[in-house]
């Protein structure tokens, strides 16, 4: 599937991810998905320590819901449904 982008949320403090949306790609090895736990602030998001690129596959092990819905397009932006995993498209 390639590379994407994940916060330490995720990978170091074990959250599942919240919120998770699909930008251009920016080479072939990109998939273009960004992982959040929807509990990082703006400031953490924008300190490039608190994130880190993965396989794709390393954070569909660390949250396998998120695995049906990866080869949504360009564009998609999607949001777990409470309690469950589900994620309904926000955009």
């Amino acid at each position: 599937m390639g590379a994407c982008i994940a916060t330490d949320k995720i990978t170091v403090d074990g959250l599942p991810v919240h919120f998770m949306y699909r930008e251009k790609p920016l080479n072939e090895t990109d998939s273009g998905w960004q992982f959040f736990s929807g509990t990082e602030t703006q400031a953490y998001v924008d300190d490039s320590s608190n994130s880190a690129f993965y396989a794709v596959n390393t954070i569909a092990n660390y949250d396998p819901a998120i695995i049906p819905y990866l080869n949504y397009p360009v564009g998609s932006e999607l949001e777990r449904v409470e309690g469950s995993n589900e994620f309904i498209i926000i955009s």
